[in-house]
This record gives C-alpha cells, sequence and structure tokens, in this order.
C-alpha cells in the first residue's frame, strides 16, 4: 500500500482528462485511478470497504481537512468547496468520482453528474435498511445538520421515515478529526442519555467519521438495536458502476494515496485511520 506526502498531486504529471472530466482518446481508462473525498478523514471508512472489495483498484483520498467541517456551512459553500476538490481529483485523471460524505452528497451530487463526464457515486444515510429491520420502535438518524436539513434526505425520509428521528450531532465528528475516543464518548453518552433506548429499534450513522465510533456506539446500546451505515452499500454500488461503464481493473495490485488539504500530521492520522479496524 502506497502513500502520498502532502502537495504530491499538485506536483505529479497530469495528462488524459480535462477539467470537465472527459476523457482523451486512446486512453485506457480501466488502469486509471477512483477518485474519492471528504471533508476529512470520515470517508476513509467508506475507503476501507472500497479496498476490502476491490483490492485491484487505485485509489486516491482527499480529505479536505481545511475546509471541515461541511456539514455547518450552506450548501452553495459545500459546492464550491466540492468543486474544488473535484478539479484536483480530475488532474489525476480520475476514471470515476466518490463523494465520501453524506453532507456533500446531498449538496453538490447532482451538480456534478451535470458537469462531469465520469461516474459520480454519492452517500446517503442507510435509512432504507434500518427501516427494514424497525418493528414497532423508532430509528435514531445521526448526521450533521446540513444533511438533516437537506432535500436529499426530506426524499429519503418520505420513503423510509416512518418512526425516524432527527439526531443532529454537532461538533462530534471533530472528536473523530482528532482521534478523541474519549471525548467522543463523553459525547455519545450525553446524547444518548436524552432517548429511551427501550423504544429504539435502529440507530443510522449518517456520516462516514461517526462509522469510527461504531464499537463505542455498539457498547453503548442495548445489543437487540441494530446499527447501519452506508459504507459497504457505496462499495457495492461503486463496483457495479465500473463493471456497467467497463471500467474495473481486472489485473495487478492495487494501491491506495491519501491527500490532505491539512497538515503532514493530519495525514498521518488518515493513515493510522485507514489501518483501523472497525467492527461489523
Amino acid at each position: 500500500m502506497r502513500f502520498t506526502e502532502e502537495g504530491e498531486f499538485d506536483k505529479m504529471q497530469t495528462a488524459g482528462y480535462g477539467k470537465d472530466g472527459k476523457q482523451e482518446k486512446g486512453m485506457n481508462q480501466a488502469k486509471d485511478p477512483i477518485g474519492i473525498f471528504d471533508s476529512g478523514v470520515g470517508g476513509i471508512s467508506a475507503l476501507q470497504a472500497m479496498v476490502r472489495l476491490l483490492p485491484q483498484e487505485h485509489f486516491l483520498y482527499y480529505g479536505d481537512r481545511a475546509n471541515a467541517p461541511y456539514g455547518t456551512k450552506s450548501t452553495e459553500e459545500v459546492i464550491r468547496l466540492v468543486r474544488e476538490v473535484t478539479g484536483k481529483l480530475l488532474e489525476r485523471r480520475i476514471k470515476a468520482l466518490v463523494i465520501a460524505c453524506n453532507t456533500a452528497t446531498g449538496a453538490a451530487a447532482s451538480t456534478l453528474r451535470r458537469e462531469l463526464t465520469i461516474p459520480v457515486i454519492g452517500m446517503e444515510p442507510a435509512l432504507k435498511p434500518a427501516s427494514e429491520i424497525r418493528k414497532s420502535g423508532s430509528i435514531l438518524v445521526m448526521a450533521t445538520p446540513l444533511t438533516l436539513r437537506q432535500e436529499k434526505f426530506a426524499r429519503l425520509m418520505e420513503k423510509y421515515g416512518e418512526g425516524a428521528v432527527k439526531v443532529p450531532c454537532v461538533g462530534l465528528m471533530e472528536h473523530v478529526e482528532q482521534e478523541d475516543w474519549d471525548g467522543a464518548r463523553a459525547y455519545l453518552e450525553q446524547l444518548f442519555a436524552g432517548y429511551d433506548l427501550r423504544k429504539v429499534d435502529a440507530v443510522v450513522l449518517g456520516c462516514t467519521h461517526y462509522v469510527f465510533l461504531k464499537g463505542i456506539i455498539r457498547n453503548m446500546l442495548p445489543e437487540r438495536i441494530a446499527i447501519t451505515e452506508g459504507s459497504e452499500g457505496t462499495a457495492r454500488q461503486l463496483k457495479r458502476v465500473l463493471a456497467r461503464n467497463r471500467l474495473l481493473a481486472d489485473e495487478g495490485e492495487g494501491c491506495v494515496e491519501l491527500e490532505t488539504s491539512g497538515t503532514q500530521e493530519e495525514l498521518e492520522r488518515m493513515k493510522r485511520l485507514l489501518n483501523l479496524e472497525i467492527p461489523s
């Protein structure tokens, strides 16, 4: 597994794609990398699932730590930031783009799909599987404030939201960004104290950062309460889209490259989290 140093994305030679995502003729796209981004380290949880499912692929991950969090910004600001990050990844002639962030997906996925010709895969809170598990209790949907306000989430609620309760988690992702597990545990204890867990059937981790807290959350909840999140589903969707577009890499050993708009320390944190075991 290979990692970049900070700034290496901009130093490497670019060829094959314009900034509109269009490919030059004669290029073998199947050998090109997959671009993935999030506002910080959260999308690393989705990257883990993609690496497990598609070990032959070359992944480029960009954590926009300098502009985190996305979840407390306006939709217009998130779209602007997403375009900037996408431009950096397109310079590396990516064959597909994964928005490994529920907030950024809701804000910008439709815009990017209109503007680009490469496949764009997004994420959404795993409310559908939670609704299939639900009996008569409630579903707690943990997410950023912006995710919970978005039209995309409103449509999801219309389809699968019976019994669902919005749980905005302002500040929780920052604990993950800092690997502050004790602070996250204290935050979650206070959060869950506000709900009658006897009446809860499922908890949705509607932010990729929260997936790194799955073990802590599991230990706080009764065993009968299901926990759902979208990493594995996103990885499967990526594989389906690549196969449909004949973009699957079918030979060779894959690799992962990491980049951040933040500091070298934050790049090292991304490397550690990529190797952190997350409970299933």
